[in-house]
């Protein structure tokens, strides 16, 4: 039995899940981005999104030592955008600290995701995911289907990427 556990974020876990992606990104994407793409994407992918945490579709991973050892979920709407497609719904902000990848942090919040999402009428899942994360993200079902860029600064190289739910 793991010994850690998987809620739904709320307001009060911004300081919480900040100081994770803080701990996170910079770390785990310093394999698949430089140091000049690091300072432009950091600054905005190391804060909690209080949008998400008041989503009641977003989780935060806690274990008895640690407040927030991995967080992740998702949305109707696409990110940076109100926009919404009928049966399509969006992974958002995923992160593990880095001492907790490996131990099924990340598949358990996306498997709850993955759950709540289907009852909800979505039949395919979209990830504008960061190079680093490919892995993770095929590992789950997904395919990438194309590089994109996060309009963050100059614009920060992605990977579009899909999965069925039916």
């Amino acid at each position: 039995m793991p010994n850690w556990s998987v809620r739904p974020a709320t307001l009060d876990d911004a300081e919480a899940i900040t100081r994770l992606l803080q701990a996170s990104y910079p770390a785990l994407m310093k394999t698949s981005y430089d140091a000049a793409i690091l300072a432009i994407a950091l600054p905005y992918v190391t804060k909690a999104n209080p949008v998400l945490l008041g989503s009641g579709t977003y989780y935060l991973c806690s274990s008895a030592s640690e407040s927030a050892v991995g967080c992740g979920g998702w949305t109707f709407e696409r990110p940076s955008t109100q926009e919404r497609e009928p049966g399509l719904g969006h992974i958002r902000h995923f992160a593990t600290h880095p001492d907790w990848c490996g131990k099924g942090i990340g598949r358990t919040i996306y498997e709850r995701c993955e759950a709540e999402a289907r009852v909800l009428g979505v039949r395919e899942f979209e990830c504008h995911a960061g190079l680093n994360a490919e892995g993770f993200y095929r590992a789950l079902g997904f395919r990438t289907l194309e590089p994109m860029q996060i309009p963050l600064g100059q614009g920060i190289p992605a990977l579009l990427m899909k999965k069925s739910l039916v």
